[in-house]
């Protein structure tokens, strides 16, 4: 099958991804899809993902079948980042929601009103703005479906204006944090499928984001404290076999977790939510010319030489970078020296 390559941002190589349940994915989003609908309706709805997930994660046979020691060498995960030590972390769910010390290996950006990762995840930026270079057109989701359509103050409030898709694969670290700091204006949770994160799924089902259960918060930045980079939202998108986002933001490490609710002050860079468990993805839409991304993300984005599955199936240059959680990945636009 066609690779799919990225970007390592600290050291500009590219690297093949290892894929999880490729051939799988591919089957389903192809043939089953095309020839058995009603079967593919089932089989991405929540009753058989969470099926999957239990099956995968969580069953008591879970750690014979899969290998925990092989997956964690083949996965490449550092274990000396985590809180709990190596032999805890016997079953794929405690080491898909394991917790690291993010305090010292996940530096914050010194730059106060920089935008940060909300995740050890793919990056790939984009406008909702035709007059940009980096527009793309309803293909990873629906503007208007995504935030619900029925939220017409935030769709106008975010017209125009720039996101960035995050894609947490299995391997990664779970835990979001909060890329800015600010008040919630606004959290709601909106039902939906379950569909997979792989590339060849996203670009089968086209706009497949905007179709999943996904939990939206919407963040006041300019706030006493805040960022000053206006309204911008944070979208966590469910996936195959991801059965639930639990909100459990932290303003000191992992401790006294709260539960994020509107007319709450967010820290930047604190942990907000845990994915239970698997591969999932982050979006952040910002209000219209109000940051500007990291350079070395665009310039990664246009990259002729690694072969990306976005690329070959929307026809332009769609390369990931890959990204720690914490670390810079936009300046505000008025202020951009700042940082």
């Amino acid at each position: 099958m066609t690779p799919h390559q990225y970007i390592e941002r600290e050291t500009l190589s590219i690297s093949t991804e290892q894929l999880y349940w490729d051939r799988i994915i591919s089957f389903l989003y192809s043939r089953v899809r095309e020839n058995a609908p009603a079967v593919f309706r089932i089989l991405t709805g929540p009753r058989i993902s969470g099926l999957l997930g239990f099956l995968n994660y969580d069953c008591f046979l879970t750690k014979r079948v899969s290998g925990n020691m092989r997956f964690l060498m083949d996965s490449g995960m550092n274990l000396d980042e985590c809180l709990e030590r190596p032999d805890v972390l016997d079953t794929p769910k405690k080491i898909f929601e394991r917790k690291i010390r993010y305090w010292e290996c996940r530096p914050m950006c010194e730059g106060r009103n920089a935008v940060v990762s909300p995740a050890d995840a793919r990056i790939l930026v984009g406008s909702l703005s035709e007059s940009k270079g980096i527009f793309i057109k309803e293909k990873f989701f629906e503007y208007g479906e995504l935030f619900g359509y029925c939220k017409k103050n935030w769709l106008e409030a975010f017209a125009g204006g720039d996101f960035a898709i995050f894609r947490l694969t299995p391997d990664k670290y779970h835990y979001n944090h909060t890329p800015v700091a600010g008040v919630v204006k606004d959290i709601y949770e909106i039902e939906g499928r379950y569909h997979s994160c792989n590339p060849n799924a996203v670009v089968s089902t086209v706009t497949p984001y905007s179709k999943n259960k996904r939990v939206v918060t919407v963040i006041d930045t300019d706030v006493m404290g805040g960022s000053r980079i206006g309204l911008v939202a944070m979208i966590e998108v469910v996936a195959f076999m991801i059965g639930e986002i639990v909100q459990c933001y932290s303003a000191v490490r992992y401790d006294n977790r709260t539960e994020v609710v509107k007319g709450m002050f967010l820290d930047r860079g604190c942990p907000k939510s845990l994915y239970r468990p698997g591969s999932s993805t982050d979006i952040l839409i910002f209000q219209k010319d109000r940051i500007v991304f990291a350079e070395d993300i665009l310039i990664n984005r246009y990259n002729n030489k690694a072969m990306s599955r976005y690329t070959l199936g929307f026809g332009e240059p769609m390369v990931e970078t890959d990204v720690k959680v914490r670390s810079l990945i936009a300046f505000p636009r008025k202020n951009k020296k700042e940082d």
